[in-house]
């Protein structure tokens, strides 16, 4: 078992065990803000949902389009760790409204479909890697304008990361009530 094993098992351990503790949660908990100006559990959920959603299509056509040069220069090192950025000072959090959730207290859906989106979601993610060679993974680059430069087996733990970060705030927000 690889690294990108392990990363795609953290993935769904840390997602099903953020579900579990919302077990029973009440619509009205769901979508209730905690604070003016901060997100609802629910829309946190569909926060992570839309920032993985809008990063998968872009991983797979770049692995479409550079696959063959990752697997010429599978021979080269490359990194599969990064240090998690969301908890750096001056990591410019701000940018989270890029991905502003779809759905909020005025335009709730049921707990079971978030999960369900986001189970589906992360098959899409676990199907993607699945069985691709890491030396390839690893030589295959994605721009970002915060992270720069990055390889897909980087790529993935960053989202993992991100969802981690929001999975924290609701485990919070539960521990509150």
């Amino acid at each position: 078992m690889g690294v990108v094993d392990d990363y795609l098992n953290l993935m769904d351990s840390q997602r099903e065990s953020t579900f579990t503790a919302l077990d029973g949660i009440t619509d009205d908990h769901l979508w209730k803000s905690p604070a003016p100006k901060e997100w609802s559990i629910g829309q946190l959920l569909n926060h992570n949902y839309l920032l993985v959603a809008s990063t998968l299509p872009y991983v797979k056509l770049v692995w479409k389009y550079f696959q063959k040069r990752g697997e010429s220069h599978r021979n080269r090192s490359y990194p599969t760790k990064i240090n998690d950025v969301y908890h750096e000072p001056g990591f410019p959090m701000w940018v989270g409204f890029l991905w502003k959730p779809r759905y909020s207290e005025s335009n709730p859906v049921p707990f079971d479909q978030l999960k369900k989106e986001i189970r589906s979601l992360h098959s899409d993610v676990r199907a993607f890697y699945e069985g691709k060679d890491e030396a390839v993974l690893g030589n295959v680059f994605v721009y970002d304008p915060l992270f720069g430069r990055i390889n897909l087996i980087v790529t993935l733990r960053i989202g993992i990361y991100h969802d981690q970060l929001h999975f924290d705030d609701i485990l919070k927000m539960v521990s509150k009530d």
